[in-house]
């Protein structure tokens, strides 16, 4: 790795490393971070002309030492006067941020779409933004490795960050750490970093944040991560051949939506996801034989996420395949029939609640039957969940502050467009708190309109939903 010199301007910075394992957009990302130049307007001089963002640097015979000229303007805000008209470009960065009504983008820094897409979904979670925020700048707990607590503060470093930039961002620090945590992120073909799997970057990052956020002398949140994003499941286990039969719970991140022939909707999907079958010993056969499970969701969280489950290993290409077919998904999903009979009984009151307000919005009698005389004086914007007012400065803690409802807001879309996980391209669709929605194509942010979102179902060689993330409608207590 040369270390070289770098002129811009009347400046000079004297020790600029260059990885020669990553392309050049690399290096562009690193002068971005010292001097404010966005890389497509740097110009940076070397041998055979101008650096290009994909050039090969072995054919470049870039020297120790070596001292390279790049021109290029950081585009300075200059204030306008103050009885002329304002444009957004000419206020202070911080205002533009709060008038744009959106974070910045992230620069791909060779093939990290599949990291910059999950970054974008999971920073428009308020409440783990707020939770990342209380986490130890220096120092970590004694039981949490050195890697976990290393992504965990880069990630809260490259949250805030978003939030005050009008400008996109390059993601050096967290990739590092992502890479340093989670080697298969660093994997090169060709001497290029590959494409790697966002659901996989998705589980891992959260997995992480899961167990450097734990607080267990917090007896108030214990445990964010798994408020916020945490599904309980009970399962019914049965051997038809031996008529064994018994019951089992777990704890997981995130619903599968299993793709056929016979699924058109998510909602079939979800269903097909939540049985399953398995290899297990059977005692009273003495050996092992096939259980069928029969999973009912039991506990809720704060946002539900769910994963089409569209690629399979395919013997024949040794490769990751893609399913293309169709499935629709709503803009707002109802999972009470996926749901066991205790949490039912749990989400009736609010669910009536929640019927009740709308009722009163038409004009209908309400059924005066809510649990807590109080709960009547609920306001609408507060049953919707459509106002961020009940996310305090400590997020929300659904079991101890809201009641569940078992109705979910679509806030956040993943695609991929491509025909396998390992190529292709990965894109960020993100609600913004205005109710208007964001494509996040890295460096770009695209204003999008809500009908277009729901054409993101499949079909065809169009970006198509690979992740979504629901946010529950919520009655407070």
């Amino acid at each position: 790795m040369p270390t070289v010199s770098v002129k811009w301007q009347k400046e000079l910075f004297p020790a600029v490393e260059i990885d020669t394992s990553q392309p050049p957009i690399v290096f562009k990302c690193q002068l971005y971070d010292l001097t404010g130049v966005p890389p497509e307007r740097q110009k940076i001089m070397v041998k055979g002309g101008l650096l290009k963002d994909d050039a090969d640097w072995s054919t470049l015979g870039v020297k120790e030492g070596q001292k390279l000229m790049m021109m290029g303007t950081a585009g300075e805000i200059v204030k306008a006067p103050e009885k002329s008209p304002v444009f957004v470009e000419d206020l202070p960065e911080e205002e533009q941020v709060v008038s744009l009504g959106h974070s910045a983008g992230l620069f791909n820094l060779g093939n990290t779409c599949y990291m910059n897409s999950t970054i974008q979904c999971l920073h428009s979670v308020p409440e783990l933004k707020s939770a990342l925020i209380e986490y130890p700048h220096s120092g970590r707990s004694n039981d949490l490795d050195q890697s976990s607590h290393l992504l965990t503060a880069a990630t809260r470093d490259l949250f805030s960050e978003l939030d005050r930039n009008v400008k996109p961002v390059a993601p050096m620090q967290f990739w590092l750490v992502l890479r340093k945590k989670y080697p298969q992120f660093g994997q090169l073909h060709n001497g290029s970093f590959m494409q790697q799997d966002a659901e996989e970057c998705w589980t891992q990052l959260l997995y992480t944040l899961s167990q450097s956020l734990k607080s267990p002398s917090s007896s108030e949140n214990p445990d964010p991560l798994k408020a916020l994003f945490g599904i309980e499941l009970v399962s019914r286990v049965h051997c038809p051949e031996s008529g064994e039969e018994s019951t089992e719970t777990e704890s997981i991140y995130s619903l599968k939506c299993h793709i056929s022939h016979e699924v058109n909707h998510l909602h079939e999907g979800l269903r097909h996801g939540l049985k399953s079958e398995l290899e297990k010993a059977s005692p009273s056969l003495g050996r092992s034989a096939v259980h069928l499970k029969d999973s009912r969701i039991n506990g809720l969280p704060r946002y539900l996420t769910i994963q089409f489950v569209r690629f399979f290993w395919k013997r024949e290409s040794n490769q990751k395949a893609k399913i293309l077919r169709k499935v629709d998904f709503p803009l707002e999903l109802d999972v009470y029939d996926l749901c066991s009979d205790d949490l039912r009984k749990r989400l009736e009151a609010p669910r009536q609640i929640l019927r009740d307000e709308e009722g009163k919005k038409l004009g209908l009698k309400t059924s005066d039957k809510s649990s807590n005389p109080r709960d009547s004086d609920v306001k609408m914007a507060d049953a919707e969940g459509s106002s961020n007012r009940e996310e305090s400065s400590k997020g929300v803690q659904p079991d101890n502050k809201m009641h569940l409802t078992g109705i979910y807001d679509l806030v956040a879309v993943l695609t991929h467009k491509g025909r396998s996980a390992d190529s292709g391209h990965y894109v960020g669709w993100v609600k913004q708190e205005s109710g208007k929605w964001m494509e996040f194509d890295d460096d770009n942010p695209i204003p999008q309109r809500e009908e277009d979102i729901t054409k993101l179902s499949g079909g065809g060689d169009w970006h198509m939903a690979y992740i979504c993330m629901y946010k529950a409608r919520v009655i407070p207590m």
